[in-house]
C-alpha cells in the first residue's frame, strides 16, 4: 500500500509497502510531525524504533528552524536581517558587523546572483512591497516608480567583506528579501541537526518550497516524490526518487494576483523590476537544499535556454525539469530537461 501526502504542490510517496516474501521485517516506524514557520509549515517524516527518539529529534529540527527563521526574517524587527537592512540602508552607513552565519548565508547569495548575472538577487525587497507582495495584497506600480526603484536594487550593491564579516549597501534605501533562499538555508541547518542525531532516514519539506531527502527509507532506495502535471487536472508529471539531496519547485499557485483578466506571478526578475512571464512551474535538484531553492528561482526566471547554460557552468550535479508557456500554443506547455533522469509524462506538455 502507498500513503501519499501533500507537500504544497509535490507529493511524497511514503514507504508503507508490505514486504515482499522473506523480507526481514523494520523495527523502525514513520512518525511525522508539522511545525508552522517561515509563513509556510515545515514537515518531517523520519523513521525511528522510539517515539521517544523521533519526539526529541523533531523538537531540536524545528527549534533549529526556528532560530534561522530569527536570523533571516523580513516580517520580525528583531531579525538580524532586519538589523542589517535597518542599519545599512541609511545615507552615509558605514559597514554593518554581521556573526559567521549571517556572512556564510549572504555569500551563498551572492554567488548564486553573480552566477545568473542578477536573474536571483535578494535586494528585491522593496521591489516586492512596490507590486503588493509583501502583504499580498497586489498592486501594478507605475514605471516611474519602477525607474526609481532600480537604484535601490542590485546584488552589486551590496559589498560584502568575509574576512572582517561586515555588510555594506552602496546605495541608500536597500532591503534584502531572503525569500527564494531562505528556506533551504534553513531546512540544511535542520538536515545538519538529524546528522548529528544519526538519524539515517528522514525527509524535511518546507511548505511547497523544498524538500530534503537524507537517507532512505526502509527496503527502499531513496524517498519518491511526485511532480505533478501543469493543470490541476493532471496529477503526475514525473517520479523522481531522492537521496542525501534536495528537490526545489518555484511556480505561481499559491501567490499572485490579477488584474483585468492577466495574472502577476510573484517571482520578480530584477532585471526587468516585473514579475516573471512565460514560466509555468520549475523543479530542480541539487545536493543541499539552499542551492536548489536559488537555483529554482534562477530558472524560473531565465530563458529555459539560458537556465541549461547556467546550469552547466555552475551546478554541473543539478537536475533540472521546467515547464513553460507554448509560445505557439496558448493552451499548451513545453517542457525543457536538463540531466532529469526520470520518464516525464510527454501528455501533460511537449518536450
Amino acid at each position: 500500500m502507498k500513503r501519499w501526502l501533500a507537500v504544497g504542490w509535490l507529493a511524497i510517496t511514503l514507504s508503507v509497502t508490505p514486504l515482499a516474501v522473506g523480507a526481514a521485517p523494520s523495527p523502525l516506524r514513520l512518525f511525522t510531525t508539522t511545525h508552522p514557520a517561515m509563513g509556510t509549515e515545515f514537515t518531517l517524516y523520519l523513521y525511528s524504533a522510539s517515539p521517544a527518539a523521533a519526539a526529541a529529534a523533531s523538537e531540536e529540527v524545528f527549534d533549529e528552524v526556528d532560530r534561522i527563521e530569527q536570523l533571516l526574517s523580513n516580517y520580525r524587527e528583531s531579525s538580524e536581517l532586519s538589523r542589517i537592512n535597518q542599519n545599512a540602508q541609511n545615507a552615509g552607513a558605514g559597514a554593518v558587523t554581521t556573526d559567521p552565519e549571517m556572512m556564510d548565508f549572504l555569500e551563498q547569495s551572492e554567488h548564486w546572483s553573480r552566477a545568473s548575472n542578477g536573474a536571483f538577487d535578494i535586494t528585491v525587497g522593496r521591489l516586492m512591497k512596490a507590486w503588493g507582495f509583501f502583504r499580498y495584497d497586489g498592486r501594478i506600480p507605475m514605471d516611474a516608480e519602477l525607474e526609481d526603484l532600480r537604484a535601490v536594487t542590485g546584488w552589486e550593491k551590496v559589498k560584502l567583506d568575509p574576512a572582517a564579516r561586515t555588510v555594506q549597501f552602496t546605495s541608500p534605501g536597500i532591503e534584502l528579501d531572503p525569500g527564494g533562499i531562505g528556506k533551504g538555508f534553513a531546512v540544511d541547518a535542520a538536515v545538519r541537526i538529524l546528522r548529528a542525531d544519526h538519524i539515517r532516514a528522514a525527509m524535511l519539506s518546507a511548505g511547497s518550497s523544498t524538500v530534503y531527502a537524507l537517507g532512505a527509507p526502509p527496503h527502499k532506495t531513496g524517498w519518491r516524490v511526485v511532480v505533478p502535471g501543469p493543470l490541476p487536472s493532471q496529477k503526475t508529471l514525473s517520479v523522481i526518487t531522492l537521496r542525501d539531496t534536495s528537490l526545489s519547485s518555484a511556480d505561481c499557485s499559491q501567490k499572485n494576483f490579477t488584474v483585468a483578466g492577466h495574472r502577476y506571478c510573484h517571482i520578480m526578475d530584477p532585471r526587468t523590476m516585473r514579475p516573471v512571464e512565460g514560466r509555468i512551474q520549475v523543479s530542480v535538484v541539487a545536493p543541499s537544499a539552499t542551492a536548489s531553492d536559488a537555483l529554482s528561482n534562477v530558472v524560473f526566471v531565465e530563458t529555459p535556454e539560458q537556465s541549461v547554460a547556467t546550469l552547466k557552468a555552475f551546478a554541473p550535479d543539478a537536475h533540472a525539469l521546467i515547464v513553460s508557456y507554448d509560445a505557439n500554443d496558448a493552451e499548451a506547455a513545453r517542457c525543457t530537461t536538463f540531466q532529469w533522469t526520470s520518464s516525464v509524462d510527454s501528455t501533460h506538455c511537449a518536450l
